[in-house]
């Protein structure tokens, strides 16, 4: 293995860092004034500022664009393990990725469209979503059953004529308050229990734009408190009708979608949460190099020493571990890079808040107040261990593959 990142990514790298610094950094502040000024003037939390369309204007005339499509044609034309290194750079503000139209879940959704899409689907939604025109949301958990157990998955898609009939609740479909959201992508079952399809090949993945007559947005569901701008929306589907065209692929198809969408957005994900751990270690550094406690600065104690350290050598593992998938998706195929690819979803998030939580500790009273990023990256992070899937179906996975040398074979 070669993690030595090649000319291209390493210029990528340059280019991005000058981006970072010149203008996402300082650009923070703003956003958050932005914010708050949407609230007091009643536009509530899902406001688009408009710093956000200044840095996407930038970013694009950076050439900083698309940079997780690995199509040259219409992204950046990077393998997993060249974009790796720049996610991280972007997980270290929460407005980066989406200034670099590198955010999920549209990442994911512009993924499987240009995978699976066909060329009408491609050209009335994959090319404005490639401009950064609108937003999409992803639509499959759901509040009644499991879905960490896709086969559990409840909501109908039922074909009458030349149209589908959708009926159900989702939540958790993230972005879909958004006010640039103009479509989602919508799991649900095709196939009934008890049929001769398998299991899963009971799920279908079907076009719903947002704007469809039965079509209810319920409500937002706030993540710790905090209201998040793209928003986490409660989503009901009430006699939902459209194109039998809108399907994604086939019928009974949406299972294998899922599992090629969640590959790269894990190793997307889980750069970023090391790009996070990175700049809390940052802070934490920064913060007991400056604070006085009983005649000492924080960072004299042995106990803030051993933090520091540790979280140090954590980041180095989780981000090694990290590259080793993307370069395995890279060489030998997701599928055999499965073990790593549910390894690392379980160890980046988990190092990331842990490191978050030595730099809250470090900071005080302050770490856990809206003064700080920490608080309010604490909070997300800890949803990365349900997004995706929870760790304990990773864990199983890991653990059934190395398992499986030592069991005994079914009849012996």
């Amino acid at each position: 293995m070669d993690f030595e990142p090649s000319p291209r990514c390493t210029e990528f790298k340059k280019r991005l860092s000058a981006f970072m610094d010149e203008r996402v950094y300082p650009a923070e502040e703003t956003y958050e004034r932005q914010m708050r000024e949407s609230g007091r003037a009643g536009g509530g939390p899902h406001h688009q500022p408009p710093i956000l369309e200044e840095l996407k204007s930038d970013a694009r005339a950076r050439g900083l664009w698309n940079l997780f499509l690995p199509d040259p044609d219409r992204g950046a034309g990077l393998s997993n393990a060249e974009y790796a290194p720049l996610a991280e750079i972007m997980g270290r503000s929460h407005i980066a990725s989406e200034a670099c139209n590198c955010s999920a879940p549209d990442t994911g959704n512009m993924e499987v469209l240009h995978q699976f899409g066909s060329a009408e689907q491609q050209e009335r939604w994959l090319t404005p979503l490639l401009e950064g025109e609108i937003r999409s949301a992803f639509a499959m958990t759901e509040p009644d059953v499991a879905s960490s157990d896709a086969t559990n998955i409840a909501l109908r898609i039922e074909r009458e004529g030349d149209e589908y009939v959708l009926n159900g609740r989702k939540w958790w479909t993230s972005n879909a308050l958004h006010p640039h959201c103009r479509i989602m992508i919508v799991m649900g079952v095709t196939g009934r229990a008890g049929s001769e399809s398998p299991p899963h090949r009971r799920q279908s993945q079907v076009l719903v734009p947002i704007d469809t007559p039965g079509v209810r947005v319920v409500r937002n569901l706030p993540v710790f408190g905090y209201a998040d701008r793209e928003g986490h929306a409660e989503v009901e589907f009430a006699d939902v009708r459209v194109p039998v065209s809108n399907v994604i692929a086939g019928e009974g198809d949406g299972f294998m979608i899922a599992q090629a969408r969640l590959g790269p957005g894990r190793i997307h994900h889980c750069m970023r949460a090391i790009g996070t751990a990175e700049r809390a270690l940052e802070a934490m550094c920064a913060r007991a190099a400056s604070r006085v406690t009983f005649g000492q600065p924080l960072a004299a104690r042995a106990n803030v020493q051993d933090w520091i350290a540790e979280s140090r050598v954590e980041i180095e593992m989780a981000r090694l571990l990290t590259l080793k998938a993307a370069w395995l998706m890279d060489t030998v195929g997701n599928r055999h890079a499965r073990t790593e690819i549910a390894a690392i979803k379980v160890a980046a998030p988990n190092v990331a808040l842990r490191v978050l939580d030595r730099a809250i500790q470090v900071h005080g009273g302050g770490g856990v107040s809206d003064d700080f990023f920490l608080a309010s990256a604490y909070a997300h992070m800890r949803t990365l261990r349900l997004a995706d899937g929870p760790d304990e179906v990773h864990k199983l996975s890991i653990a059934r593959r190395e398992l499986a040398p030592h069991m005994p074979r079914e009849g012996a």
